[in-house]
């Protein structure tokens, strides 16, 4: 199967990254090599069941390739070496690009952190990340991707803030409870 987006190994996380055409994919994603994350595929990603796992890599033709507008088609390999590329990953996270419209609603909690992506049946857990002007989204697909990591080892923010609060409320009402 073909997807329309670009591949990377982020923290050891494939991340498949979607979005619009002119969205920011491929400068993200560059930003993202010059950080020491690994390139896969630019714009097209093929997918396919290994293992029971989906993976996903560049098609022949393009690999190692990303075109970047205003400078055209770049070789990642010969720019940064041979350590900024991988030829597959496994792909764990899905992260979409939204143009921000006023009136979107998105969650501001992170309670409910993904949505998921059915490839090739496999349910892969989606984040719709919007972007708008001055945001960094390469830091974004960064903490995103550390989130991620985070909750698959059980940590929860958002749980913790709201065990805190409960704590805070219980106490409260508890010194007013003893001063009455």
């Amino acid at each position: 199967m073909i997807i329309p987006g670009g591949l990377l190994q982020v923290y050891g996380l494939g991340v498949l990254i979607i979005g619009d055409s002119g969205v920011g994919k491929s400068e993200s994603a560059l930003e993202l090599i010059t950080r020491g994350h690994a390139f896969i595929s630019d714009d097209v990603t093929e997918c396919q069941i290994r293992d029971g796992r989906l993976v996903g890599a560049a098609p022949e033709v393009s690999r190692n390739f990303m075109e970047i507008r205003g400078l055209g088609i770049i070789n990642v390999r010969e720019i940064f070496g041979p350590n900024a590329v991988s030829s597959h990953s496994e792909i764990r996270l899905v992260i979409q690009l939204h143009r921000w419209e006023e009136g979107m609603e998105f969650d501001r909690m992170g309670l409910e952190f993904t949505q998921d992506r059915k490839i090739l049946g496999i349910a892969v857990p989606q984040l719709v990340i919007p972007v708008a002007l001055g945001r960094n989204i390469s830091t974004l697909i960064e903490v995103a991707c550390k989130v991620y990591l985070l909750k698959e080892q059980g940590y929860r923010a958002p749980q913790e803030i709201i065990g805190r609060l409960d704590k805070s409320l219980c106490d409260q009402k508890n010194k007013k409870s003893e001063s009455q």
